[in-house]
Order: structure tokens, then sequence, then C-alpha cells
């Protein structure tokens, strides 16, 4: 892990004691940034979007996908949980805890937007963090590469109609034309020029992608830090009357990545899955694709919107909570391999 991924979480605090900041002190020119939209797409903010996403899709081999036999078990687990677990679970949590425990202590009108935002958070798995757990963990590479080219493709159709059904179960309303627009910005055209890159710096050979990728890790996570800026620079005035609304937004973000993360580990184990293969299994069962929900919230309910803010709180949490289950699994693997046994 680089050094701004190991204090990322640090980052982002700092990042949004900034934006809260330069808020207060400067509100005209966010207030123009804001203002700079096409097809109700934050022209800023969309361009940061790409140079935070594209690196990390990069990474991706498609062609991985031809592996699959090779760990059907342990993906057909990961598989189950991302798709067919963790975004219903997500919006079971935000209904729990966001509607009926700590709905005294948030202001009514953006209760549903908070909601929007933790399913976006756990509709689409990571894609780019999940190959430093995996690495953590001493997880198979061949299944974490086939498991995240598989997940991305699934993605491209899956993401907006899981969305769409789970905010319409949340009685939340939310435009298809926008909702396929964000697919179209943030998965369909990143993915695209990733693999058209990728395929260009190949035919230089390994090192010269390796050599790309390594430059281009400060300019994503630079972009995603200004996100967060310019995020909390429209949130401010909400964190400061309630300052509660980050810990509480926590609450059902945690919850979601422990239990995700201990049913597929669960799992895989009972299937008799290698623990090599079942921790990054859980890894990637529990982890979040923030910055597609960063972008997505932005586009569907604008910048200074509750959904948003709750897409920010996953980047906040994500570092140390997953540094946590990575922990949890490496401790727990003589056990694991016992009980497998």
């Amino acid at each position: 892990m680089g050094f701004f991924e190991r204090w990322l979480t640090l980052w982002v605090f700092l990042c949004i004691l900034a934006g809260i900041a330069l808020g207060q002190w400067l509100p005209a020119p966010f207030e123009t940034l804001g203002r700079m939209q096409l097809a109700r797409v934050n022209v800023p903010v969309g361009l940061l979007i790409w140079v935070m996403i594209i690196p990390m899709l990069l990474r991706i081999d498609f062609a991985a996908m031809g592996q699959v036999r090779q760990h059907w078990r342990g993906i057909g687990v990961t598989l189950a949980i991302n798709w067919l677990v963790k975004p219903f679970s997500m919006a079971l949590l935000g209904w729990l805890f966001l509607r009926h425990v700590f709905a005294p202590y948030l202001p009514a009108d953006q209760v549903d937007s908070y909601v929007a935002g933790l399913i976006l958070l756990a509709a689409a798995p990571c894609t780019a963090m999940v190959f430093v757990w995996s690495r953590l963990t001493q997880g198979d590479p061949y299944f974490t590469l086939s498991q995240v080219a598989i997940n991305d493709a699934i993605m491209i159709v899956a993401f907006a109609p899981i969305v769409a059904l789970l905010l319409g179960l949340s009685a939340i309303v939310v435009p298809w034309d926008t909702l396929l627009t964000s697919v179209l910005l943030y998965i369909v055209v990143p993915v695209a020029l990733a693999q058209i890159w990728r395929r260009t710096l190949l035919r230089g050979g390994e090192p010269r992608l390796q050599a790309t990728l390594a430059r281009l890790q400060p300019f994503s996570v630079a972009a995603l830090l200004a996100t967060i800026v310019l995020l909390f620079a429209f949130q401010g005035r909400q964190i400061l009357a309630q300052p509660l609304i980050i810990a509480i937004l926590a609450v059902p973000i945690l919850v979601q990545v422990y239990f995700n993360s201990a049913l597929a580990y669960w799992l895989n184990r009972r299937l008799g899955v290698a623990h090599s293969v079942a921790g990054p299994s859980a890894l990637i069962g529990a982890s979040n694709f923030f910055e597609l929900a960063v972008a997505a919230a932005i586009t569907l309910f604008g910048f200074d919107s509750g959904a948003a803010l709750a897409t920010v709180v996953g980047v906040l949490v994500e570092v140390p909570v997953m540094l946590s289950v990575v922990h949890i699994v490496n401790r727990s693997r003589p056990w694991y391999e016992r009980s497998a046994a």
C-alpha cells in the first residue's frame, strides 16, 4: 500500500475540514463551480471523477475472466454477496437506522437523500483497493483479478437496474435518463477508454503498464481529495448545524462491511475454499466502489445533497474498516484452515 493509500483516512478528514472552512470563507467561487453543469452533470467534478476512476480501471484485465472455472466456488460466493446481498442489506440498514433509530437526530428533508447515498455506495463492488486488500491477506492474485473483471462486466448492465429498484422500494424517485447518464459517463466510457489505453501500453510490455500506473496513482488520489473538498464546501453549513450526521451515517456502513465480509468468509469456509481465495472474497464482498458512488450521487442529487454526503462518509471509513477486516482474516487463518480441512 502506497503512502497516500495508507493514510487515506487522514487525508479525507483534512479535506473535510478544508472544504467546510473554504465553503464558509469563500462561498462565491464554490457556488460558481456548482453552476458549471452540462446535461445535469457538474463539469469540474465529472473531470475529477474520470481522473479518479480511469487509473483504477486501467488495472483490470478482462481476459482474466477465463480463469473463472479455477475458482468457481469463491467467485460464486463473492458474486452472491456483491449483487444479491449487499445492496439489499444496505437498503434495509438505511431504512432501519436512518428512518427509525436515528431519525430524530437527522434533518427530515434529507433522510431520503441519505438513504439513496447509502444504496449507491453499496450497489457497486470495489475495483481498485481490493488489489491492496488481497495482497495484505496473501490472497490468490488470479482469483482477485478474475473476480474484479467479472464484477466490472456485471456492473455495466446491473448497476442502474439495482439502484433504480432499491430507490423505488425506498420511495425515492430517480429519473432513468439521469441514472443511465451516470452509468454511461462513469462506467461504460471510462471502462472503454481504460481498456484501449491498457492495450496500447501493453504493446510496450508489462513494465510500461506498471510504470504508467505508478505515475497515475497520485493523480487519482488527488482527484478524490479535491472532489471531497468541493463536496464539503457545499455541505459545510449542514454539517456545522448537525455534526452528528457523519457519525450516524457511518453506522450502517460499518454494520454492512462487517456483516457482508463475515458472511462471505463463512460461506467460503463451508464450501471448502482455500484461505487464499476466501480472504479476498470476503474483502471484495464487503468493499464499495466509492468513486462511482460519489459521482452518481452528485449527478443524480447534486453537490449539496445528503446522498453526496453519505457516499463521502463511505470514503472516510473505508480504509480503517477494511484494514480491520484484513487483520481479522489474517489472524483467523489457522482457525479457518482447521475448519476447512
